[in-house]
């Protein structure tokens, strides 16, 4: 075998000189896990569709001798950017709800750590230490 397909040996350390305080099982939890559609995206996908909806609106209609092109396109982005947002947002409550009913159900274990620290001092109230200090 080449040095390359053997793994590399690296010392253990023994637990006596670990600084790292020891962890423990404090109880175990029974959770429900399901997958879920990130709603940012959707939002952003239907800002983004409502923008070329309202570009091609606006190119489609006819001129409007009382409203320039870009004041129409500024009436009509508002609109279907609302309206797309909207939208991707019905989309992703609809696909989690899809998606929500295959949940499983996985056992977590509740770790803490066998750490004895020393309480801190209590921070003086005194106000005359204080004044003291500042003169």
């Amino acid at each position: 075998m080449s040095s390359y397909e053997q793994p590399e040996q690296q010392p253990t350390p023994s637990t006596a000189d670990s600084t790292e305080p020891a962890e423990s099982l404090i109880g175990e939890d029974t959770l429900s896990v399901h997958r879920s559609p990130r709603y940012t995206n959707f939002m952003v996908l239907g800002a983004g569709l409502g923008v070329l909806v309202a570009l091609v609106l606006t190119t489609t209609f006819p001129e409007n001798p009382e409203f320039t092109k870009v004041q129409v396109f500024g009436f009509l982005l508002l609109v279907c950017l609302a309206g797309g947002v909207l939208l991707g947002c019905i989309l992703a409550l609809i696909l989690d709800r899809i998606i929500g009913r295959r949940a499983y159900t996985v056992v977590a274990d509740r770790l803490g750590t066998d750490d004895v620290r020393a309480p801190a001092p209590p921070e003086s109230t005194d106000t005359q230490t204080f004044i003291e200090k500042s003169e």
